[in-house]
């Protein structure tokens, strides 16, 4: 079912060092999220970053305007038209938040797994192929709850054909406002990233939960890094991360609390769960509060 034609990646030796200079910094906020996909169809359709465990250099957060950025050796225009539509009245004051999918909310294969929550066809050159794709343990609270909190947008580097009709099954509940795939992200020196200037959101008020550094590398101040996932049914990183965003929806901006954060995993370790960590920061927030 290979077939390695269908996509070609091709290693950048500039971003590669780029990348090794970062990596120090990274590694200070424990990100260990690589992707392990094989270069076959089944990283056609998926999200296609290389497996990088970095962080870039931060760029201007409060930028009104879509950055220039690097695009196939060139300069790319800002967009006419940002990438959501209005904000409803239902989130009109909440923030925004958006959500990756492979091995963020679910795990997909090509191969069969028995014990898929979705099969999912899809076609390719004209034939059709079966997607057999895993939830990942307590999805379903994770997306419940945050659409009552946020504004959700799912954003993914995958294919429409694939990820819509996934999208479709998980989420039975409308929490996402958009979709966005592969041809709203930009590719920047050999990866599609997802740049949250292009939404037409107050960046202040954006968060992106993602498990590819890759994917957030023009704003790395906005993002709530989780580990990938692929099929460790004991895994509770989405039930852990409630109590963190129940907090942050009370937040002014959410760029104080995610470098408290950044900063507690520091402290804490791994070993500390999202909620420990969220409690340990939001009692130093309160007391702040506090005194003001």
């Amino acid at each position: 079912m290979d077939n390695p034609s269908i996509i070609t990646q091709v290693t950048n030796p500039k971003e590669e060092e780029i990348l090794s200079c970062a990596q120090d910094k990274v590694s200070q906020c424990n990100i260990s999220l690589k992707k392990q996909r094989s270069r076959s169809i089944f990283s056609t359709l998926f999200c296609c970053f290389r497996d990088y465990n970095v962080e870039p250099p931060s760029t201007n957060s409060t930028s009104a305007l879509p950055p220039l950025v690097e695009e196939n050796g060139g300069l790319q225009k800002p967009p006419a038209k940002y990438l959501l539509p209005e904000l409803t009245a239902s989130d009109y004051g909440k923030k925004c938040v958006v959500i990756d999918l492979d091995e963020t909310l679910v795990h997909s294969s090509f191969k069969p797994i028995s014990n898929a929550d979705f099969i999912v066809p899809v076609e390719i050159d004209g034939t059709i192929h079966q997607v057999y794709v895993l939830k990942r343990p307590h999805v379903d609270e994770f997306l419940q709850r945050m659409g009552e909190l946020f504004e959700c947008v799912l954003f993914t580097a995958s294919l429409a054909k694939y990820a819509d009709p996934v999208a479709d099954l998980l989420d039975r509940w409308g929490v996402f406002r958009a979709r966005l795939f592969r041809e709203s992200c930009v590719f920047h020196r050999g990866n599609y990233v997802k740049d949250l200037s292009r939404l037409g959101r107050e960046l202040s008020k954006v968060i992106i939960v993602d498990n590819s550094p890759a994917s957030y590398i023009f704003h790395p101040e906005n993002a709530v890094p989780v580990q990938s996932w692929f099929d460790d049914m004991t895994d509770t990183e989405l039930l852990d991360l409630i109590p963190f965003f129940e907090g942050l929806s009370k937040e002014e901006e959410v760029y104080s609390m995610l470098h408290k954060l950044c900063n507690s995993n520091v402290t804490h370790g791994r070993s500390s769960t999202p909620e420990e960590i969220w409690l340990s920061v939001y009692a130093v927030t309160s007391s702040q509060h506090d005194l003001d």
